[in-house]
């Protein structure tokens, strides 16, 4: 009998292991995750780019949160919030930071160098009402309304929203659609107004706020958009904002059509539920000015190099354009006005007409695009429901 019990209690001991053993092992539960591919591209420039600016530089072979670990991310969020209510560029939301680094981000809470570039802020502020969704922490609440708040406060009169606010003493106080900016902000609004879920905490006195901010956003988009010749084409990365006008930005990047970021606002136009006459006309003339300016029979072929240092990076390959009869659509980034032929610069804004005159630094900058192809892809759908028979 004493055998028995003694295997018996032997199972029952290993049936206890190995179930806190699979607890263990078990897959991670994935329910509560939150995408975080929108703090992408800040994460990329801290990892890539050095800026002396930055309060805290990247360590290498330091740990980073697992997206299922969206608490974690989420105090990393409220870290970084400035006391004004938006957020500083290029830094890793996921990152593990060290106490020391913990610290001189904290210091820095009372530092104005707060912006939209990069997809920052409106990112911020969606990944904290996601979270808020599952976790109700009211930190997370009051964190993503103070950031509503500083992106209301941000607009101008006329609609646009400039890159940095409070505003700078530069090129970034045009109305800035680079890098998802303007329409980034956009995007945010709409799902509030369109009572996305996870947006529910949003009191009625800040929708109706949001609600004016987007339509003076809408009709600022309309009215950037460049004519040539009569008709309508695309949109600058900044555009003037007072006169709304394209542009310039960094030396080389010269006031002109710029077919990437015109692909954002095409496809944000077309993501407005019954648009008015004005949208409707917008992207027809978009989609028109799309087709007209892909260039066919080349592309981008990368090479490795021996390495080559510059102020923000090592580049260890450069670019060259090679025919190729079976490439694809391809666009230049920037589109000359008056002539409409493909753009390219330097830091000294000296103005080429090949990606071949400009100096090997400059060469690592995106000069071409393959983004307008998502715009000409979405269009047929969009063009059958809402301008049947118009093309």
């Amino acid at each position: 009998m004493n055998k028995k019990r003694i295997a018996l209690t032997v199972l029952l001991l290993l049936a206890v292991f190995c179930s806190i053993s699979y607890a263990e092992i078990k897959p991670e539960n994935k329910e509560n995750e939150i995408d975080t591919n929108d703090f992408y591209n800040s994460a990329h420039h801290w990892y890539d780019i050095y800026e002396a600016k930055n309060v805290i530089n990247f360590e290498p072979n330091k740990p980073r949160y697992k997206p299922t670990q969206t608490k974690e991310i989420a105090d990393n969020v409220l870290l970084y919030q400035r006391d004004n209510g938006g957020w500083p560029k290029n830094y890793d939301m996921r990152a593990i930071l060290t106490k020391e680094q913990t610290e001189k981000v904290i210091a820095a809470k009372p530092e104005l160098y707060t912006t939209f570039d990069n997809c920052t802020t409106y990112s911020h502020i969606k990944y904290l009402a996601k979270v808020y969704q599952i976790i109700k922490d009211e930190r997370y609440k009051d964190a993503a309304l103070r950031g509503i708040d500083f992106v209301l406060s941000a607009q101008y009169p006329n609609g646009g929203w400039p890159q940095y606010y409070p505003l700078l003493k530069n090129y970034s106080r045009c109305i800035t659609f680079n890098d998802d900016a303007m329409t980034g902000v956009m995007k945010m609004f709409k799902d509030i107004i369109e009572d996305k879920p996870y947006y529910s905490f949003v009191d009625k006195g800040r929708r109706e706020k949001i609600k004016i901010a987007f339509d003076k956003g809408l009709d600022c988009i309309l009215k950037c958009q460049i004519k040539e010749n009569g008709k309508l084409t695309g949109w600058c990365q900044q555009h003037d904002a007072n006169s709304l006008l394209p542009a310039k930005a960094r030396a080389y990047e010269l006031p002109s059509i710029c077919n990437r970021e015109g692909t954002w606002v095409i496809l944000f136009l077309m993501s407005i539920d019954k648009p008015s006459k004005e949208v409707v006309n917008s992207v027809q003339a978009a989609i028109k000015w799309i087709d007209d300016s892909k260039i066919m029979g080349i592309r981008v072929e990368e090479f490795n190099t021996p390495p080559f240092q510059t102020p923000l990076r090592l580049l260890t390959t450069d670019k060259k354009v090679v025919e190729d009869q079976n490439a694809p659509p391809i666009w230049a980034r920037f589109y000359e006005l008056g002539t409409e032929k493909p753009l390219f610069s330097n830091r000294q804004s000296q103005r080429f007409y090949s990606m071949a005159e400009v100096d090997r630094e400059r060469r690592a900058y995106g000069w071409y695009t393959y983004d307008p192809q998502q715009a000409l892809d979405a269009y047929p759908a969009w063009q059958k429901k809402w301008t049947q028979g118009k093309n």
